[in-house]
């Protein structure tokens, strides 16, 4: 429940123009939330000049107070830093510290979500990630034998993969080391959320604290696409019931040095 202590609030209304829900009024002075149409989303609690307003159903002590110098970015430093950012496949033998997985999670954890429904959960892969490599080789392998011996329109736009998926595999079996898949990273993140939205949001906050971390990523359609095929996947990671998997973050200490960004494609931007 959203409370309001009303020792504190001053009636100015910042917290009632600010409720998208329209679930606050103010009466006899003083702001009132109802809670019968509210979603959470705390902006009541941001806005408000006395920090009157709390809740009892989240963690008060995630709320920080805003100051200029911790809270703001140089726009044009933000700007390269995107630009900057690289795909990692190559990794050096180094753990990834749980700190920093933590805290590359809690920027997913606090990525917007439609509805606030916060919907998106993370499944963390370490001690057990040799397993789920052979599961996903041996996923992929089956899939690519099954394109190239099965022509039909479904199976079309996977056909270009299908050879690829067995030499992959084929080459796993023989020296685990090449892992076309995981790269040999450390450890994976997989996103999964009710919402495709929400889950691709937060995986791209991730990977930008990841990179201010010195960490690389890269994200595996590969993988996403084997748990998509077989629950067997599905079921070892324990992905919860209604939730998708939405991307695979493979993680680790880059073992690669990027000199300078690259050149992309002319925007393509419509004004009206």
């Amino acid at each position: 429940m959203m409370k309001v202590d009303t020792e504190k609030c001053i009636g100015c209304g910042q917290c009632v123009k600010d409720c998208f829900p329209m679930d606050i009024e103010i009466v006899e002075g003083k702001a009132k939330i109802n809670n019968k149409v509210c979603i959470k989303c705390g902006h009541c609690i941001a806005v408000c000049p006395k920090d009157a307003v709390s809740t009892d159903e989240y963690n008060m002590e995630d709320v920080k107070d805003y100051n200029k110098e911790n809270f703001s970015i140089n726009p044009d430093t933000l700007l390269n830093f995107i630009k900057f950012r690289r795909t990692v496949r190559q990794f050096k033998n180094k753990e990834v510290e749980e700190e920093k997985i933590i805290k590359i999670i809690e920027s997913g954890r606090f990525t917007q979500t439609g509805s606030n429904m916060q919907d998106v959960s993370y499944i963390v892969v370490k001690e057990e990630l040799e397993k789920l490599k052979n599961l996903t080789f041996e996923t992929l392998k089956n899939m690519g034998e099954y394109v190239l011996n099965n022509r039909t329109p479904e199976t079309r736009i996977y056909r270009r993969y299908g050879k690829m998926w067995i030499e992959m595999y084929e080459e796993y079996k023989k020296n685990p080391k090449n892992d076309k898949i995981f790269f040999n990273a450390p450890v994976i993140i997989v996103v999964t959320a009710n919402s495709q939205v929400d889950g691709a949001l937060a995986s791209s906050n991730m990977e930008l604290m990841a990179d201010a971390l010195g960490l690389g990523t890269f994200f595996s359609g590969f993988f996403v696409r084997a748990a998509q095929e077989n629950k067997d996947i599905v079921d070892f990671l324990g992905v919860k019931r209604r939730k998708e998997i939405v991307t695979c973050m493979i993680l680790g200490y880059p073992d690669v040095k990027y000199l300078r960004t690259v050149p992309r494609k002319e925007v393509d931007i419509s004004w009206k």
